[in-house]
């Protein structure tokens, strides 16, 4: 067998140089998932009128509690505002007409847009104050939209369960005592 001492470069075709194979060899892909998506289900939810389900302990717009008689829980600590990684929470006090309540919050506001919905603000309400909701349905046309204020974050009294998203004494916590669990599992082997 001989080796050939120059190499010859390849000649394309007319069909090649057109580049009409990989064309169609696309153009064959994307038909057959066109044809395969429309007698299966779509996967795109349609947004308003169908919404997607997030766990129980979604993070999501904040909420902050209020008492019975509608003022806040909010002792304005300012353990939430500490917590935050963000540095997003910002809490200025006054003193409280009641005597049984030390101080409350004249101003609470949360930037939407600098929050990274971590949960530590929750974590670090000693007050169960402030909570996390399922919301995720947040759109601003400014930046001044984007800050949350007391009247944003108050809501009633009673909130539909089903809103109600990460906050830091969840039932089904509850449920779960790992001393006895580890009770019921014995030694663990070395």
């Amino acid at each position: 067998m001989r080796i050939p001492d120059k190499t010859k470069p390849y000649r394309y075709s007319l069909w090649e140089k057109l580049y009409l194979p990989a064309i169609f060899s696309g153009l064959k892909v994307t038909i057959s998932h066109f044809f395969k998506n429309i007698r299966k289900s779509p996967f795109t939810i349609e947004y308003p009128e169908k919404r997607r389900d997030y766990g129980n302990r979604y993070r999501g717009y904040h909420i902050l509690t209020t008492r019975p008689d509608g003022s806040l829980k909010c002792v304005a600590c300012y353990m939430c505002a500490t917590a935050c990684p963000a540095q997003c929470i910002h809490i200025e006090a006054a003193e409280h007409p009641d005597p049984n309540v030390e101080k409350y919050p004249v101003v609470y506001e949360i930037d939407m847009l600098r929050c990274v919905f971590c949960g530590y603000c929750v974590d670090a309400c000693p007050e169960n104050a402030i909570i996390m909701s399922n919301t995720y349905d947040m759109a601003y046309f400014s930046r001044k939209d984007s800050i949350a204020g007391i009247d944003d974050l108050r809501k009633p009294f009673t909130v539909s369960q089903e809103w109600l998203g990460y906050r830091p004494y969840f039932p089904e916590e509850r449920k779960v005592d790992l001393v006895k669990m580890a009770k019921e599992r014995g030694p663990v082997a070395a």
